[in-house]
């Protein structure tokens, strides 16, 4: 094998909704406020019974069933996620744990953040292409919530809770392209998530004139590595972080024909979730063919960022 290609996803999210009218209640804002300045009008939020394996755990085993496959048909899963509390057993050994897995996977989490999906899904194509594994989970799961300063009405107006995952397996033609990765390890006090207890906190106005200025000419980079152009796109999911930064990107990397992920309205930044939950629906919906070229694009805390042309599944 000389690739390997994502053949199914899954999302999950809680069954708790918070709506703009919510917030108010709770801090000094409103709904034309967050509306105007994030373009988010709900969130999901976990309770105190769901920890990031549990929602991980959900994602997974919707990507394996749409898949057709049994948690024994995988031997690598991967979890990015810079919520898990607890260092050991970590996220991945508690989701194969969770899917009574007896094929005796590697179990890898990834913290990169908003970008850690891209990093992980890149990671699998690499351990596959290497022929360290043949099936891989690569989920992306975060509880922000339980990292929110509920005070503070810059920060709570954006995360979510949630989880997304797929499953990506050896094929003979590359169906996930060149990954494109990096940092500006100088602006790695942009995005943080700092302290005992850890909370939440960014300088948005620096993420924001970073990923508006820098993130164009690196998203089209990618898609020359994976040697497509951005008209060739069907889609375009980027890290759903803010309404007003996803709309002026997508339009400045040039994907005109491109179904645009705006997934962020309803489910708020869910960090390393929001790029396989925003796929997942859209493949769910039926809005992108099967075998098109999409732009996946992740960018954030340290200040990382990682991307890929992918096949739809």
């Amino acid at each position: 094998m000389t690739g390997s290609r994502v053949v199914a996803l899954g999302h999950y999210q809680p069954a708790k909704v918070l709506t703009n009218e919510d917030l108010a209640a709770m801090v000094e804002t409103s709904d034309e406020w967050i509306l105007s300045r994030v373009g988010i009008r709900t969130r999901h939020i976990a309770g105190p019974d769901e920890p990031v394996d549990e929602l991980a755990y959900q994602a997974a085993a919707k990507a394996l069933a749409n898949a057709g496959l049994t948690p024994d048909d995988i031997d690598l899963v991967l979890v990015a996620t810079s919520t898990a509390i607890d260092r050991s057993p970590n996220m991945a050994a508690r989701v194969a744990a969770k899917l009574g897995m007896n094929s005796a996977p590697a179990v890898m989490d990834l913290n990169v953040v908003c970008s850690g999906f891209t990093h992980a899904l890149a990671t699998a194509d690499h351990a596959i292409r290497a022929g360290s594994a043949t099936r891989a989970l690569v989920i992306g799961a975060d509880k922000m919530a339980e990292i929110t300063d509920w005070t503070d009405r810059t920060t709570c107006v954006l995360t979510g809770d949630g989880a997304g995952a797929a499953v990506v397996e050896a094929c003979p033609e590359a169906g996930i392209g060149p990954v494109l990765w990096g940092s500006v390890p100088e602006m790695g006090h942009a995005v943080r998530i700092e302290g005992t207890p850890p909370v939440f906190a960014q300088e948005g106005q620096s993420v924001y004139r970073w990923t508006t200025s820098r993130l164009p000419a690196l998203a089209r980079k990618t898609c020359e590595k994976a040697g497509v152009t951005p008209e060739d796109l069907a889609g375009v999911v980027l890290h759903q972080a803010n309404l007003r930064i996803i709309e002026p990107l997508a339009a400045k990397i040039g994907a005109v024909n491109a179904v645009v992920a705006r997934d962020v309205v309803d489910s708020g930044n869910t960090s390393a979730a929001s790029i396989p939950m925003a796929l997942s629906k859209l493949v769910e919906r039926g809005e992108i063919p099967s075998g098109a070229p999409v732009l996946l694009f992740g960018f954030g805390g340290n200040l990382s960022y990682a991307g890929q042309v992918i096949r739809c599944p």
